[in-house]
């Protein structure tokens, strides 16, 4: 009986399936079954719901022979009832464009309505990671090489989370510490507040991060030598220039903050 794990990456033309599935097959050693590769070897190019259903069950038939421990399958799937058809063990959905290039298909295409990670931008290290991590797990262990973020974060934002990810693919753990700035000058956020925001925007990343309360620290001093570096990473104009201060000022328009 086949064991073979099947890893379906979906998304609209253009969201950039192929390109992920093939680092992921690559790092996971696995079959990969192409939907135009595998409707040139069939000459079969029907659009049809009828030739979206006899695609499918080509690819669940093909990836049911393989030997592989995992097999990756990427192809629109505009259909519910073509999950239903392959019954992938993962989904990854690339959710990364609004709109493909064929509004046939764009019309057709249904969300799907269960998945594993959504893709909302086209981060290939990132989203090779988070799939790596759904699918074989991760332990964090102290003593790994880390990489610490100390900051207020009021509130945490996508500047923050960009920075984040600069930082998790150099050492593949991060140690978030959150200054216990609560009600000094305007820092309305408390430390509960921070961590809860954190963590549902990392959530793919939770094995991998810890989130400490740290006290106001003003200053990092060293003597000599140390084990250590202090380093700032360059961000793009774009995210460098978003400003938590005028965060709060648009929450406090909108009556959200006090």
């Amino acid at each position: 009986m086949n064991k073979s794990k099947k890893i379906l990456i979906m998304g609209l033309p253009g969201s950039g399936k192929t390109t992920l599935a093939k680092k992921v097959v690559k790092i996971f050693n696995a079959d990969w079954l192409n939907a135009d590769v595998i409707r040139g070897k069939y000459n079969d190019w029907d659009f049809s719901d009828e030739g979206i259903v006899r695609q499918v069950t080509r690819m669940r038939d093909i990836a049911q022979k393989s030997k592989k421990k995992y097999v990756v399958a990427d192809f629109v799937c505009p259909l519910h009832k073509q999950i239903k058809i392959f019954k992938p063990n993962f989904i990854f959905w690339m959710d990364t464009i609004q709109k493909g290039r064929f509004e046939s298909m764009n019309k057709i295409f249904k969300k799907p309505k269960k998945f594993d990670l959504k893709f909302t931008e086209k981060n290939l290290e990132i989203n090779l990671l988070q799939i790596k991590d759904k699918i074989l797990g991760y332990k964090w262990k102290n003593n790994n090489p880390t990489i610490q973020m100390l900051g207020r974060f009021q509130p945490w934002h996508y500047g923050h989370k960009t920075l984040f990810e600069k930082c998790i693919l150099k050492t593949g753990q991060v140690n978030i510490m959150i200054k216990d700035v609560h009600r000094i000058d305007d820092n309305p956020f408390n430390y509960s507040q921070i961590k809860k925001k954190i963590l549902s925007e990392l959530k793919s990343f939770k094995q991998r991060i810890k989130i400490t309360l740290a006290p106001n620290i003003v200053e990092i001093c060293y003597g000599r030598t140390v084990g250590y570096k202090v380093n700032k990473i360059k961000l793009s104009k774009n995210i460098e220039s978003i400003s938590a201060t005028k965060i709060r000022k648009k929450l406090r328009s909108k009556g959200l903050l006090k």
